[in-house]
């Protein structure tokens, strides 16, 4: 962080981006807030979901193995996930600068690269899982049972690792776009309405323990990417936003942005 604040003071690339701290920062915050709660919210509500497997598995009849799988899945998927985290945000960074450019265009262009790149990012690491999953099981627990165990979830977590690279993309683009709102309303009905309804039925009704669990993510995780594909294709009109922008030693204007 203070090497970046001394580049941003010290560079004079931003001699005009920042002069300094002064009352007209605090003129946004409640519109700035508008977008970054639901974008909170979109993100905690998915993470939230992951950790209330790993509270389920340890109601069930063989807690310690079957919390063991769901965290080292859990884990895995994590780490798969932060590739398409990375593109992600600069799937966000990228589309939200082209839409405020007016470049509808180039915003689409970016999201199809991004959304190719993550699914082909993502199928290397399901392949590479595929060939050692007993290796990477290995780094979480030296228990043979565990081991095995995690070998036949292996193929529940690749199509869980697939799912997951589409969505976290259009999750991106989401808060590029300023739709926010509509994300966090999808991850809670996909995750909180269907994922974690069936992986109780499945889990504890039907006795698939830790499979149960992770084949009802599984379902989240599809409705989720179903629900954030109809957004972005449907997502073809024009609303035009004015944003006011302040000149020191000028009178305020205003730029009208069009966005997608």
């Amino acid at each position: 962080m203070l090497l970046l604040a001394v580049y941003v003071l010290c560079s004079k690339k931003f001699e005009l981006t920042w002069q300094g701290f002064s009352s007209e920062s605090f003129c946004f915050i409640l519109a700035y807030l508008k977008l970054a709660m639901p974008s909170a919210a979109m993100v905690c509500l998915e993470y939230w979901a992951f950790e209330i497997l790993v509270l389920l598995a340890g109601l069930m009849p063989n807690s310690e193995l079957t919390t063991s799988l769901i965290a080292m899945c859990e884990n895995t998927e994590t780490i798969a996930y932060m590739i398409t985290y990375g593109l992600s945000a600069a799937a966000s960074t990228r589309v939200s600068n082209e839409f405020g450019a007016g470049n509808l265009e180039k915003a689409k262009s970016a999201m199809a690269v991004t959304l190719k790149l993550s699914v082909l990012l993502t199928l290397i690491v399901v392949l590479t899982l595929a060939f050692f999953h007993n290796i990477w099981a290995g780094f979480f627990s030296n228990n043979p049972e565990i081991i095995k165990e995690f070998a036949s979830l292996t193929p529940l977590l690749a199509i869980s690792i697939t799912f997951d690279s589409i969505p976290g993309v259009l999750s991106g683009v989401a808060r590029g776009g300023g739709w926010q709102h509509l994300a966090m309303y999808a991850n809670l009905a996909t995750f909180y309405f269907i994922g974690m309804p069936i992986a109780g039925l499945l889990g504890f009704k039907f006795n698939l323990h830790a499979r149960g669990l992770w084949i009802g993510l599984i379902c989240g995780l599809f409705a989720q990417n179903c629900i954030l594909l109809l957004i972005t294709l449907c997502k073809n009109w024009r609303t035009k936003m004015d944003i006011p922008v302040v000149n020191r030693g000028k009178e305020a204007q205003v730029e009208t942005h069009y966005f997608i």
